[in-house]
This record gives C-alpha cells, structure tokens and sequence, in this order.
C-alpha cells in the first residue's frame, strides 16, 4: 500500500501542515479512487473529493453523481462542478484539461483548500514521455509531469503518485469495493495518449516505472538548467526601460536559449514563441544578425539587444 503521507512530503518537499486542507480530483475511474481513499486514510476529516462534470459525454453526469453517492454512503465530502462550455471537435481534450483545473481551482482557492491532488501516476508519466519524444521536446517537455506547481495564490497542484504504478492503483480500487467509472475515451485510437498506451502494452522492453524514472532525472536536470539560467540572467543582463541589453558571449547554447526567451518575456508577456523560432533568432543574432519574433526585436552585436519592433507603416496608395 503507497504511503501517501510521504508520497505528498516528496511532491511538494515539505510535510503537508497538520491542519492543510485538501482536494482530491476524483472522476470515478480506479486512479483517482485509489488517491481518494489513500487520502482520506491518511488525512481523515481533511479532504474532499471534487468531479468535474464536462458534458462532453452522454455518461459524464451519471458518472459524477455515482461518485456523489458512494462519497456520501463513505462519509466523504463530495463537489460537482460543472464545464458548460465544451463541445466535441479538435483540441476538445486539452480545453477540458484547461476548464477542469480552472474550476477546481476557483473552489479550492473560495473555499480555503490549499493542495489540490491528482492521481497522475507511473504509467501516465511515461505516456506523456514517449509522447512529448515523439514531438522532439526539449528538456522541459521531457521532464514530464511536473509533481508540484501553483494554480492561484495559496491553491498548490500536487500529483503524488508518479512513481506508483497504474496496477498497483487499480489493485487498491478494486478492493474497496466501489463502483468504478468506465471513460470510453481511454480506449479511443484518436488521440495520442491512447496511442502511447496502446504501444507502451505491446512492447515490454518499455517499463513504464523507468521511464517514469527517467522523467524524474530530467525534470532534475532541467531544475539545473533554470537555476544556472537565472544567474547567468542576474550577471549579463539588463533591463533599461523598453531595452533588454545581453552580454552571450561564452555561454552554452541551452543557456543562450533561455536567456533570449526571457529577453522576449519581459518585453512581451504574454507572447509563447515556438522553440523553432527562437532557435533562428539566435542564429541570427550570433552571427551579429537581427530578427523579430513576436512583436520584438533581437540585433546581435556587443552585447545583444531586445526591444519592441517599430510597426510597420505603408504610404497611402495613389488613386488612379
């Protein structure tokens, strides 16, 4: 049986406080069941199970009251909230992703609840892996599932079972009796994790749990590379009004990378310009070149300089 206790200790590197509320994503299928019930043995009183209800199948709201009803005959606190803005089409899944941490959020951070928990586990982590390899991902991509990020001031995502196996989940939701959900969607070729999952069972020289592993050292390395990058940030370079000034000279191109993104970041927020194209702008400017990449303007030179491109302006067409 996964210590959960120490599990949440690992993800978050830090004990969870002796009176921290909690919630726990439960969609009724065996993952998420098992982390309700390690959670509510581990922290009675302290946890309540949350369903998000997305409309996107004809099942999702029978599914949602289920969990209600085996909540309330096992004394659990139960909320189902629901996604109203869905509909069936390309980039559905990751809008639904997007919806329900956005929602469960919300009440987290309306009802005083700091640590939303998810039952993410091993097997998903080297799902994610092989699909994030097969899209040529950097070192951040690689890393995987991250186990611990913000959601909104004072609510913390933390996903505690990444080295445990879905088996072992499967195992402990099965034993409890509940009525487990049955989401279609799982086994539908369409979409790429189905893919991954289908491969992953075929091929047995791919262990999830260390692929899984091998996620966590790159999420280790790519800690590395973010701490190495905000030094090199604190001591080449500077910030004068609307011109971001950068000494490069020296560094590993990763670090160059990221550095120029940051560049780009101060200047433009809310800009999420594509590695490939970020890739170019470097070239250019360490060849003394320039270029322009969402709204700014990177010149290469002694030192680098960014700042936000001049639009463009046309002289007016003569009439006929």
């Amino acid at each position: 049986m996964p210590d959960l206790e120490a599990l949440l200790t690992g993800a978050l590197g830090r004990s969870p406080g002796d009176a921290e509320r909690m919630a726990v994503a439960v969609s009724g299928g065996p993952d998420s069941v098992a982390l309700l019930l390690l959670a509510a043995a581990a922290f009675p009183g302290r946890v309540t199970a949350i369903t998000v209800d997305h409309g996107l199948r004809a099942g999702a709201a029978a599914e949602a009251a289920m969990v209600a009803a085996q909540c309330a005959r096992h004394g659990l606190p139960h909320v189902t909230l629901a996604w109203t803005g869905g509909s069936a089409g390309p980039g559905v899944q990751a809008a639904a992703r997007a919806a329900r941490y956005a929602l469960m959020a919300e009440w987290c951070a309306a009802n005083g609840v700091a640590l939303l928990l998810t039952a993410h586990h091993a097997d998903d982590q080297a799902e994610t892996l092989l699909m994030r390899m097969a899209r040529g991902s950097g070192s951040a991509g690689l890393a995987g599932i991250r186990a611990c990020r913000p959601l909104l001031p004072g609510v913390t995502l933390v996903r505690p079972l990444l080295t445990v196996r879905r088996a072992a989940l499967a195992a402990i939701a099965v034993e409890s009796g509940w009525v487990i959900a049955d989401d279609p969607t799982n086994r539908d070729p369409h979409y790429a994790r189905t893919r991954a999952r289908q491969l992953l069972a075929a091929a047995a020289w791919l262990d999830a749990g260390q692929m899984a592993a091998a996620a966590a050292h790159l999420a280790d390395a790519e800690a590395a590379l973010a701490w190495a990058a905000d030094r090199a940030w604190a001591g080449r370079a500077r910030v004068d009004g609307g011109i971001v000034a950068l000494d490069a000279a020296g560094l590993p191109d990763e670090l160059v990378r990221r550095l120029a993104l940051r560049a780009i970041a101060v200047l433009a927020p809310d800009a999420a310009p594509r590695g490939p194209d970020v890739a170019r702008l470097v070239a250019r400017m360490q060849t003394g070149g320039s270029g322009t990449l969402a709204g700014v303007r990177g010149a290469g030179g002694m030192p680098w300089r960014f700042q936000q491109a001049r639009p463009i302006t046309r002289a007016p067409r003569k009439s006929d």
